[in-house]
Parts: C-alpha cells; sequence; structure tokens
C-alpha cells in the first residue's frame, strides 16, 4: 500500500473505539470540520506510551478549544483498552476515543506498522477539517513524544491554513511573527 502523503486527503476509515466506558464504532468522516489529530502507540500496558497518552489527557481541553479531536489508536483491542484503563491512573485520564486497530489495517494504512511485531510506531498525524494530511511526525518506540510539541504544530498548521501566503519559521509559536515568501528574502534568512 502507498504511504499517504502530506497535502492528500485520508481515506476514511472505521474503527471500534473505547471510549466514556462504552464501545463505539468511529469514522474519520464523523470529525469533518473539525481537526483530528491520530496518535498511533505500540501497545497498552506498557511503559512510555502511558505517559505519552497521559500528557494528552492533561491538555485534552486545551485541544477541544481548538476544535481538534485527539484519537489515540494501538493494535490492541477495545477490550484490552478497557482494561488499562480501569486499572492505570494515568489512562483513567484519558477522555478521547482510543481506537483499536486488531486487524492492524488502520495501521498498515498510516504506513506505522511493524510488521513482524503486529504494533505500532509512534505515529503522529495531524488532519485538517477537510481531511488533507498536515503534518506527520514517526519515532521509533523508544522515543516519547510532547504534547505540547504536538500543540505547538497543531496551531501553526492552522494559522497557515487560516493566513494563506504565510509560514510560520522554526519554533514559532502564537503571536510571533511569521514570513511571507518571496524572491525579496531569499539570501536574507
Amino acid at each position: 500500500m502507498e504511504a499517504i502523503k502530506i497535502g492528500a486527503k485520508v481515506p476514511d476509515f472505521e474503527a471500534e473505539a473505547y471510549h466514556n466506558d462504552e464501545v463505539h464504532k468511529i469514522k474519520l468522516s464523523d470529525f469533518r470540520g473539525k481537526w483530528a489529530v491520530l496518535v498511533f502507540y505500540p501497545a497498552d500496558f506498557t511503559f512510555v506510551c502511558p505517559t505519552e497518552l497521559e500528557e494528552l489527557a492533561d491538555n485534552y481541553d486545551e485541544f477541544k478549544k481548538l476544535n481538534t479531536e485527539v484519537l489515540s489508536v494501538s493494535t490492541d483491542t477495545v477490550f484490552t483498552h478497557k482494561a488499562w484503563h480501569d486499572t492505570s491512573e494515568a489512562i483513567k485520564k484519558v477522555r478521547y476515543p482510543m481506537l483499536a486497530d486488531p486487524t492492524h489495517k488502520l495501521s498498515r494504512m498510516m504506513n506505522v506498522l511493524i510488521e513482524e511485531e503486529g504494533m505500532a510506531l509512534r505515529g503522529t498525524f495531524i488532519i485538517d477539517p477537510d481531511g488533507v494530511l498536515r503534518a506527520i511526525e514517526v519515532n521509533h518506540n523508544d522515543i516519547g513524544r510532547s504534547a505540547k510539541e504536538l500543540m505547538r504544530k497543531l496551531k501553526a498548521a492552522q494559522f497557515v491554513r487560516e493566513h494563506g501566503g504565510q509560514v510560520c519559521p522554526a519554533s514559532w509559536e502564537p503571536g510571533d511573527e511569521t514570513l511571507k515568501p518571496g524572491m525579496d528574502l531569499v539570501g536574507k534568512i
């Protein structure tokens, strides 16, 4: 399967999710008109994963204020998600949908599946309200991600979408100067 590229529309998908103590079917298209952040992680009941999901949970209200839904994804089942949610203090904080990908279809589609292990890499995908992929980050499973940096990238993606013709330089934060690409900047930065 060909990898999904930045600027391309992400194909719609449906997956079971553990959310608010229930199992639901969720489609990516359910979030059209909103931003979506897909956060793949290797497995429930592991070491780095709960630190990442807890940090996302601690920042979930901020994501919601940015018209963004967080969707975590692993190759575990919804039953494993529930058991983890019921036993881990970190995961009890999770209020966003936890998608199950036991068939590996979604992990393959997003090109993060480690075939020989049956687990996903730490892949993060920012998808705009039209379903277009705006950012990808994929880490080795030994390297945890930062919700703060994800939030910064999301805000930058939202800014450039709303302000066509402007771009965000390195470490841009809301309120910082942006750039307007043009020949007048060549060799001046």
